[in-house]
């Protein structure tokens, strides 16, 4: 049975007293940080002496070096995951470390003696403040991956109070399973979505529909977006009441038209190839190399010229157009 945690299975007096340092001040770190502060914690941001530090600065923390992190109770690794084994921190033994995705712990990228944990918010940089500032707060995925001191969860879940995250419910899990599930939605699910919307549009426009059309269907219009947002917060058979009789009866009755078409073995090999740790093998090399397939691939698929056919339709079509 999985296990979701709530506000009420955290006690705010397991980190009373102790030092958060937040290292990274950018999309989620600041958000972290201001969080933190609005909850009460002593909070401190840790990052290069750039723009970034001065803007902590604005923001009334006290910023210091990465280095400096090494001396608080507990440390929030908020960076991006190939950033995280480079980070010149030594926690102390009885120290928290806290990552925002399980992939540096799930990969063995992350190696300390200290309690370990993941506290991985389902939602973008921006929105992990503002959620927090509406009073709403937002779904979390969290996991101890190591602990030392007895104390590991405790303090976890008490951080996650404070940042927001177990107010929706928090979903436990090991940092492993988070990494596995959130690579494979991009690289299993997504690409699996884009060669089906490929095929849709090619489908129509063999029926003459014009591609402006096409795209506003399933797109430009936010029709899906706010189909998705209704799965949400009313659920399937909430949202399918809202749909034509006729929309129903097609929906419904055509489900089993592709089941011919068996997706699991690409997906398992693919999942497979993350959760073996492969993908992150791969990321590492092309990482080292300056990600020349990267370069590749953005060029390809999204370069100058696509970029400004969007632009141009958006321009047309939709709020921009108004």
């Amino acid at each position: 049975m999985t296990t979701i945690y709530h506000n009420a299975d955290a006690n705010p007096e397991a980190i009373a007293g102790q030092h958060i340092a937040v290292i990274g001040y950018g999309n989620q770190g600041r958000c972290w940080a201001l969080n933190f502060r609005d909850s009460g914690c002593r909070v401190s941001v840790h990052v290069r002496a750039d723009s970034s530090r001065q803007m902590a600065r604005d923001d009334g923390f006290e910023a210091a070096d990465i280095e400096a992190a090494s001396s608080a109770d507990i440390i929030c690794m908020v960076v991006p995951d190939d950033v995280i084994p480079k980070l010149p921190v030594s926690p102390r033994d009885d120290a928290l470390v806290i990552v925002a995705s399980g992939y540096a712990l799930a990969f063995d990228r992350l190696k300390l003696a200290c309690d370990t944990g993941m506290i991985a918010p389902r939602m973008l940089g921006p929105e992990v403040r503002r959620c927090y500032e509406e009073g709403v707060g937002f779904i979390t995925a969290v996991g101890v991956q190591q602990d030392t001191t007895g104390t590991a969860r405790q303090r976890l879940l008490a951080v996650a109070k404070a940042l927001g995250g177990l107010q929706q419910g928090a979903i436990e899990m090991t940092p492993h399973q988070e990494a596995v599930l959130d690579l494979a939605v991009e690289q299993v699910l997504s690409p699996a979505l884009a060669h089906v919307n490929q095929a849709f549009i090619g489908a129509m426009l063999e029926q003459n529909i014009p591609l402006e059309a096409i795209l506003t269907e399933l797109t430009l219009s936010g029709e899906v977006e706010r189909n998705y947002r209704l799965l949400r917060e009313i659920g399937f058979v909430g949202q399918l009441d809202l749909h034509s009789p006729a929309s129903q009866y097609g929906q419904l009755s055509r489900r089993g038209h592709f089941d011919d078409l068996d997706f699991k073995p690409s997906m398992r090999s693919m999942t497979d190839y993350i959760a073996k740790g492969k993908f992150a093998d791969e990321w590492d090399a092309e990482c080292e190399q300056g990600m020349p397939t990267l370069n590749a691939l953005r060029e390809q698929h999204a370069g100058p010229a696509i970029k400004d056919f969007e632009a141009g339709l958006r321009k047309q079509l939709g709020p921009d157009a108004a």
